[in-house]
């Protein structure tokens, strides 16, 4: 069963408000599948600590403006690493540039449908995308 059209649009919004905070390697997967517990997964890059923080900020302000969406939990706002925003039926991970290079989620997420962003500038395809979490 994909993702219900209800997660696939607030992941669009986070994608949007990260991208407009100039976070880069924007990629979302559909989680149905192999994860019972959430519908789909957004992970963004940014480049040092306080990006990391700031692209969360505006990914929570813009969820709860367009719907009153609160996270159920937030994760590493304290060290600006890794921001995890779980919204429950998704779940959103921004990451340091550095420790995105180190975990590499896309790889463990490889084999999960992609979720169009439709971003007006997206940074990379789909494709590009695949090719480099393989």
């Amino acid at each position: 069963m994909p993702a219900v059209q209800d997660s696939i649009d607030a992941i669009r919004i986070a994608a949007a408000a990260a991208d407009r905070m100039k976070a880069t390697d924007l990629v979302a997967f559909d989680v149905t599948e192999p994860l019972a517990i959430t519908d789909a997964m957004l992970v963004a890059t940014a480049s040092n600590e306080r990006q990391v923080l700031a692209v969360a900020e505006e990914i929570e302000k813009d969820l709860y403006q367009s719907g009153k969406r609160q996270p159920r939990s937030r994760e590493g706002l304290t060290e600006g690493q890794w921001v995890l925003l779980d919204y429950g039926d998704f779940v959103i991970h921004v990451m340091h540039q550095e420790s995105r290079d180190f975990y590499r989620l896309e790889r463990l997420w490889k084999d999960c449908p992609s979720i169009d962003l439709q971003l007006e500038h997206p940074e990379t395809s789909d494709e590009e995308t695949a090719e480099t979490a393989e």
